[in-house]
């Protein structure tokens, strides 16, 4: 049995003073008891769990700052979009396992201990399957394993190009399959992974535009006979075009149409969901299931902004994610979560509740609670049972020196850059040590190989 020391620790929703949390072998917390035990590790800072980074695409770290440039046309999503397409043709497997094994370090490094990938990035540049189908799954649930760090990994079902079943371009064929072939991938890695250590299976049907009514029912019910809790994450509302497409062809908007057909619960994650209606946002806040909001991105990509206080209003969840990578920064993600609320209303201090005046630490807290159902892994809290996830903040920051509990997730997240991260713990094993990671030198100059062939 593991013990580490927390001279100031967030315990659930609360700081406590002088703890010690005695840890089983496979790094959950067993129990918390008073005082510090003679043989416990100390972790000297502020003691707060992990961040679960509940949305991305690993291979779009590579080409982050390289479509920041006005074309010829209006720019927008889907403009952005030819620009990844190009991009992606040039990566290999043994690139994607060099590309996330760097990104997810750098997660590590910001605080976040697990990641949801959702995965698509499928098969040969021609569109043609590799010998072994799971082959780039393969290279970046290896590339986790790497770094160390929590993973639901989410194979993407993309088949068509619009609603209405378009075929799917040419620049989508390494993307693409039929529900036949992606449920044997679902069923490889299924026999493979689900018992490996901090590893979740679940599955993302890209998008109501990208798969059918019956596909969606086909592989829900598929993997809900292997687990009925198998998380489901799926793209929607994102885009104004988006909606208008799915009124056209569904005569309904798309979270209407989603809660209408599908039991949605609370093993769903919808990503972006940006808009919506008033009672979208009510039906949606009250099917349990959660909402993965990746505030860098949609501003990058000029999405909007997701109505995150009626939400939690009307009792919605809603996690956080990084998404296109064009910002790893978990401080980024909850200040412009706020800030675009704040500037939406026109008031401050708006994401709280009658239980916490702290934003900093409500928003933390409930992006995490939330955060680890939406990923089905057994974390986003610091209490017994859980795993020991921890994130260990450098109390010696200039902006967090001297500062009481009540401000330190608020000066964490609005006065610091990013959160100032000392220590990371992922299930009782410290993986960030003073900031850095042991394969530091390796992973930089793996990646680095990567940007410079694809470049």
């Amino acid at each position: 049995m593991s013990k580490l020391y927390a001279e100031n620790i967030l315990i659930g929703s609360q700081w406590q003073k002088d703890k010690t949390l005695l840890l089983s072998d496979t790094g959950v917390i067993k129990a918390i008891v008073d005082g510090k035990e003679s043989d416990a590790d100390i972790l000297h800072g502020s003691v707060i769990p992990g961040m679960i980074n509940c949305h991305s695409h690993a291979f779009q770290r590579a080409f982050a700052g390289l479509s920041e440039y006005r074309g010829s046309s209006s720019d927008s999503f889907w403009s952005w979009r030819d620009i990844m397409y190009r991009f992606v043709g040039k990566i290999s497997p043994e690139d994607a396992h060099h590309i996330a094994s760097f990104l997810y370090v750098e997660m590590l490094k910001a605080g976040y201990t697990s990641v949801a990938e959702f995965h698509y990035l499928h098969h040969q540049p021609e569109g043609k399957s590799y010998d072994d189908p799971a082959e780039m799954s393969h290279q970046i649930i290896n590339a986790a394993k790497v770094a160390k760090i929590g993973l639901t990994h989410l194979p993407v079902l993309y088949t068509y190009a619009g609603f209405g079943e378009q075929g799917a371009s040419k620049a989508q064929g390494r993307f693409s399959h039929s529900t036949e072939d992606f449920l044997n991938l679902i069923d490889i890695l299924n026999r493979q992974y689900t018992d490996q250590s901090h590893f979740s299976l679940g599955i993302a049907p890209h998008s109501l535009r990208a798969v059918s009514r019956t596909q969606l029912t086909e592989i829900i019910s598929f993997v809900r006979a292997l687990n009925s809790a198998t998380p489901i994450h799926i793209h929607i509302a994102e885009q104004q075009q988006e909606v208008e497409d799915c009124l056209s062809y569904y005569q309904q908007r798309p979270v209407e149409w989603l809660l209408d057909n599908f039991e949605v619960d609370k093993n769903w994650c919808l990503i972006h969901a940006t808009h919506l209606s008033d009672d979208e946002l009510i039906a949606l806040a009250k099917s349990d299931s959660v909402v993965g909001i990746c505030p860098t991105t949609e501003a990058n990509l000029g999405d909007g902004i997701f109505p995150t206080s009626q939400f939690i209003n009307d009792g919605g969840n809603f996690a956080i994610g990084s998404d296109s990578h064009i910002a790893i920064n978990i401080a980024d993600e909850l200040r412009m979560l706020e800030y675009g609320q704040r500037l939406t209303h026109h008031q401050r201090a708006i994401l709280t509740d009658e239980n916490c005046s702290s934003v900093g630490q409500y928003l933390y807290c409930k992006a995490a609670n939330d955060g680890a159902k939406a990923v089905n892994q057994n974390a986003g809290c610091i209490e017994v049972g859980k795993r020991a996830d921890l994130v260990v903040l450098d109390n010696q920051h200039p902006s967090l020196f001297g500062k009481s509990n009540q401000f330190i997730l608020d000066a964490a997240i609005f006065a610091c850059s990013q959160l100032p991260v000392k220590d990371v713990f992922v299930a009782g094993e410290r993986v960030i040590s003073s900031g850095q990671h042991l394969l530091d030198e390796t992973l930089l100059k793996n990646y680095q190989s990567v940007i410079k062939r694809i470049s």
